[in-house]
């Protein structure tokens, strides 16, 4: 077979990480629910690489910005120990409980999650300040830079904070960007990446997830 056949009748390379692991019913029912409702969720390529992170981390305490349909945190679940907790926390009532299906119709006791009804900058000054594995922010980019502070306060030694959609144009914020979006994201990512007690390392799945580890 010539390289240029072979080439000819390989996937995309996009199209093959995203359907490395398909999704099962559950999560394709709360996708469509995220359609229904008009929120957005992560890819299964982002929602993997959440269950991977979360496992590593052997994560028992969670804190995820941003509920949704419940789409990945159901993928944050799957990755956590098995007596881990969910903290979700979202302003939409319907979105918390469409999640709370979700999580429900996958198995997890209601034990297991801990949905917050409030703004995200509100909410987590009242948190545990070390308290959690990992940090999730999946909400309203404008205000990253402030859940960037906010979210790593919480973190214990060597636990990590992972930001969704930071490429949200399919590529790096032009510096030429002047909307308050792509300003509030080259500023989280300048203070991720500048910030000594942060590991961190941008990983291109879905709409982008920038993650740091803390020292």
């Amino acid at each position: 077979m010539s390289s240029e056949t072979h080439l000819a009748g390989s996937l995309d390379l996009g199209d093959f990480i995203e359907g490395f692991l398909p999704e099962d019913d559950v999560l394709v029912a709360a996708r469509a629910r995220a359609e229904d409702l008009g929120c957005s969720a992560v890819t299964p390529a982002s929602g993997a690489t959440l269950s991977f992170l979360a496992a590593s981390l052997q994560a028992r305490a969670v804190v995820e910005i941003g509920t949704g349909a419940g789409v990945s945190g159901l993928y944050l679940l799957r990755g956590m120990a098995p007596d881990g907790v969910l903290t979700s926390i979202d302003i939409e009532p319907e979105f918390h409980r469409s999640a709370r299906a979700t999580f429900l119709e996958a198995g997890f006791a209601a034990g297991r999650m801990r949905l917050i009804m409030g703004r995200a900058l509100d909410v987590l000054p009242r948190l545990t300040s070390g308290g959690y594995d990992l940090v999730f922010v999946d909400a309203a980019r404008l205000e990253y830079p402030g859940y960037c502070e906010l979210g790593v306060q919480l973190l214990r030694p060597g636990g990590a904070i992972v930001f969704h959609n930071v490429l949200p144009w399919g590529r790096a914020v032009e510096p030429a960007r002047r909307e308050p979006e792509a300003l509030a994201l080259r500023e989280v990512v300048r203070a991720v990446r500048e910030d000594a007690r942060l590991v961190p390392a941008l990983i291109p799945v879905g709409g982008g997830l920038l993650a740091a580890a803390t020292c």
